[in-house]
């Protein structure tokens, strides 16, 4: 991971699919793109639904060598045997998840647009904080808007941490192949994206555009 406790490059994020064949295709054509992580998000699935597709995304993460994260619930990314779990504001205590998960796993965790937030988190031992939404977003409308500025606090924070290797800075909303160059050089380690990625006629081409950009 090049010095970082989360790979750098392109991280992406599943849409609300219930197709589980077009969404394992997709994520096979990103990955050959050069997509580098990805976080399993289903908010509309029911449980079974949810277990099913989650289980098959993340044997495809293996078979692809692509990091797998699952969002929100770390009872399921300890479940399914995830690489980590992406924890939002209301979605439990970092304490409880890195207990849960061990050492071993990756925690990352949204701070919207708060580096005060991200300080925090990295005192609780976070392998990556996130920004966002960066730009409108089309699957969060109301989400807070984050700046540059909070991406080159949040870079500064984790350069400052003693913890070796360092925790890393995603951004995250509203992110696409155009607009993200930006956000790669204010001190983003990792673009996540969802519409601006799986939503493409063209998802291998987006990956390897975005991927471009950390090269």
């Amino acid at each position: 991971m090049s010095g970082l406790r989360f790979p750098r490059g392109l991280y992406g994020v599943t849409p609300e699919w219930s197709d589980t064949d077009r969404l394992l295709d997709a994520i096979s054509a990103a990955a050959s793109g050069g997509m580098v992580a990805l976080q399993w998000r289903r908010k509309t699935a029911t449980p079974e639904e949810g277990l099913a597709q989650v289980r098959q995304v993340g044997e495809r993460c293996k078979e692809l060598g692509v990091l797998f994260m699952v969002n929100d619930d770390w009872r399921l990314a300890a479940m399914v045997d995830a690489d980590g779990v992406h924890l939002g504001r209301d979605d439990g205590s970092i304490g409880d998840a890195r207990l849960a998960l061990g050492s071993g796993k990756i925690i990352g965790c949204s701070c919207y647009n708060q580096p005060a937030l991200a300080a925090m988190a990295l005192k609780a031992d976070v392998d990556y904080v996130a920004f966002g939404a960066m730009y409108p977003s089309s699957v969060k409308p109301d989400a807070v808007q984050a700046t540059l500025e909070d991406i080159e606090q949040g870079r500064m924070l984790v350069e400052s941490s003693l913890v070796r290797p360092r925790p890393a800075v995603v951004a995250i909303g509203g992110i696409t192949a155009d607009n993200a160059g930006p956000v790669v050089h204010a001190g983003a380690d990792s673009i996540a994206l969802i519409s601006g990625l799986f939503e493409s006629d063209d998802i291998r081409g987006v990956a390897e555009r975005c991927s471009e950009l950390f090269y």
